[in-house]
C-alpha cells in the first residue's frame, strides 16, 4: 500500500531510504538539464547561423527561467507543508495544498502567457538581444510559450509526487518528456529544416507527455495525494502559507532570470554577441554539472520534512547534516573539474575556435566560487524542508540580488568585461559563508517542539 511507503519516511534506515528517494530525483534532474541542453548542443551546430542561433536562444533563457520560477513558488512552497502534514496524520490538508498548488499553477501560466506575447519584443532587446539574434530568439520563444501550462504542470507537481515517496514515478515524468525531445530535436532541427522553431516545437511536444503522465501519476488511485476536484477550489489562508514558504524558491529561480538579464546587458555592452555566447555555454555547463546536487537535494528533502512534522528530530540532524556534507563534496569535484578541462565542456557546445578559446579564459574564474557554493546549496533546501521561510528567503535574496546584481554592474565600470565574470565567485563565496553561518546559530532554535506547533 501507499501508505505504508509514506510512513516508511519515518522508520526507514536513512541511508537506504535517502538512496531510495535521491537516486530517481539525480536521474531525473540529470535527464531535465539535457532536456535544455540537447537544444542547445544542436542549435549550436546550425551550419552557417549556429553561434547567433544559440545567443539568441541563449538571450530567452531568463524569460524562461522566471516562468519555472513561478513552479517552484508551489512546488517547493507547497510540498514540504504537504509533506509536514503527512506527517502529522492529516492526509486531507496534505491534498487541499496541493489542490491550492494546481489552481496557482493555472493562473501563474495565464499570467506568463500573456505577458511574454504581448510585450516579447521590447523585453528580449532588454534582455541582450541584438538585430543579429532577435529573430532566433522571437522564434524560439513564441513556440516556446504555448507549452507553459505543460512546464508548470510538470515541475510544480513533480515535487508533490516525490513527497509521498514515489521518487521514482517523478523520475519517469522528466525521462518521458527529455528522451521524446533528444529523439525529436535532430529531426525538427535539421530533417525537416525549421532551424531554431524545431527545437522549440519538439521542446513542446515533449512537455506534453510528461504533464500527461504527472497528472495521471496524482489521479491514481495509488497515490497517497490525490488530486481532486474540490480542493482546486482557492483557500487564500491555505495560499498565503504556500506564498510565505514558496517566495524563497521563487525568488532564488526568478532572480536567475534577473542574473541572466544583467549578465547578458553588461557582456553586450562591454564585450558583444561573443561574450553573450559565452556566458550561454558557461551557465549551460555549471546546469549540467549542478543537476545532481539539485535532484539529491530535492530527494532528501521529503525526509526531513516528514520527519519534522513528526517530531523526530533525531533523524532530522542525520538527514540534514548527510545531505549537506554530500553537495559540499560533490561541487568541490565538479567545479575542480570546469576549472582544469574549460575547453572540452565548451566543445560540447560549439565547434567554433575562437568561442571555445574564450570560455578556455573565462570560465575557471566564473566557477571558482562554485568550490564552496556546495554549502549552501544543503543549506538552503535544509531551511525549506524544516519550514524557515524568512531565512530561506534571506538567503535567496543574498546572493543574487544584494551581491551578485551590484557587483555585476559595478565591477565592469573598474576591469571592463572581466568585471561581470569576477562577480559571480565574489558573490557565490561570500553568500556561502554567511549561509552557513546562519544555519549554525539557527539550527537548534529550529529543531524543537515549540517551533513545530507554529506551523498551521
Amino acid at each position: 500500500m501507499q501508505t505504508t511507503e509514506n510512513e516508511l519516511m519515518g522508520t526507514e534506515k536513512l541511508s537506504k531510504l535517502m538512496l531510495k528517494m535521491a537516486i530517481p530525483s539525480i536521474l531525473a534532474q540529470i535527464i531535465n538539464i539535457l532536456y535544455n541542453i540537447v537544444d542547445r548542443i544542436y542549435i549550436g551546430r546550425i551550419p552557417d547561423v549556429g553561434i547567433n542561433a544559440l545567443t539568441g536562444v541563449g538571450v530567452t533563457f531568463p524569460i524562461l527561467t522566471f516562468i519555472s520560477a513561478f513552479s517552484a513558488f508551489v512546488g517547493a512552497g507547497g510540498a514540504p507543508l504537504s509533506a509536514i502534514w503527512l506527517g502529522k496524520g492529516d492526509r486531507d490538508k496534505a491534498e487541499k495544498i496541493m489542490g491550492n498548488g494546481v489552481f496557482l499553477l493555472i493562473v501563474f501560466s495565464v499570467l506568463c502567457m500573456a505577458a511574454f506575447y504581448i510585450f516579447m519584443r521590447p523585453i528580449l532587446y532588454a534582455f541582450g538581444a541584438s538585430d543579429s539574434t532577435y529573430g532566433y530568439a522571437s522564434s524560439y520563444l513564441s513556440i516556446y510559450l504555448v507549452g507553459t501550462l505543460l512546464v508548470q504542470l510538470v515541475l510544480g507537481l513533480n515535487p508533490y509526487i516525490i513527497t509521498q515517496g514515489r521518487s521514482t514515478h517523478a523520475m519517469v515524468s522528466i525521462v518521458v518528456g527529455a528522451v521524446t525531445n533528444i529523439v525529436l530535436d535532430p529531426i525538427f532541427i535539421f530533417v525537416f529544416k525549421m532551424g531554431v522553431r524545431g527545437a522549440a516545437v519538439a521542446t513542446v511536444i515533449s512537455q506534453l507527455f510528461s504533464a500527461i503522465w504527472t497528472v495521471y501519476v496524482l489521479c491514481d488511485k495509488k497515490s497517497t495525494l490525490k488530486i481532486k476536484l474540490k480542493f482546486l477550489k482557492p483557500d487564500f489562508k491555505i495560499i498565503g502559507h504556500i506564498c510565505a514558504l514558496g517566495v524563497s524558491p521563487f525568488i532564488m529561480r526568478s532572480t536567475e532570470s534577473l542574473v541572466g538579464i544583467v549578465l547578458n546587458r553588461g557582456l553586450q555592452l562591454y564585450g558583444g554577441d561573443l561574450h553573450v555566447a559565452t556566458v550561454t555555454v558557461m551557465q549551460s555547463i555549471m546546469q549540467l554539472i549542478f543537476a545532481p546536487i539539485s535532484g539529491f537535494t530535492q530527494g532528501v528533502q521529503p525526509i526531513i520534512s516528514y520527519n519534522y512534522g513528526a517530531g523526530k528530530f533525531h533523524r532530522v540532524k542525520r538527514t540534514y547534516r548527510s545531505m549537506i556534507g554530500i553537495c559540499f563534496v560533490f561541487s568541490l569535484v565538479a567545479t575542480l573539474l570546469t576549472i582544469f578541462l574549460p575547453r572540452f565542456f565548451a566543445s560540447m557546445f560549439t565547434t567554433d575556435i575562437t568561442l571555445i578559446e574564450l570560455v578556455g579564459r573565462q570560465m575557471p574564474v566564473f566557477m571558482f566560487g562554485m568550490l564552496f557554493f556546495g554549502l549552501q546549496m544543503g543549506i538552503q533546501p535544509t531551511f525549506l524542508g524544516l519550514g524557515e521561510a524568512k531565512l530561506s528567503l534571506f538567503i535567496a535574496l543574498l546572493r543574487k540580488v544584494l551581491l551578485l546584481v551590484p557587483l555585476a554592474i559595478i565591477l565592469p565600470k573598474f576591469f571592463g568585461v572581466w568585471g561581470i565574470y569576477y562577480a559571480e565567485p565574489i558573490s557565490d563565496i561570500l553568500s556561502a559563508t554567511i549561509a552557513t553561518l546562519l544555519f549554525i546559530f539557527n539550527i537548534r532554535r529550529i529543531l524543537t517542539t515549540e517551533n513545530l506547533e507554529k506551523i498551521k
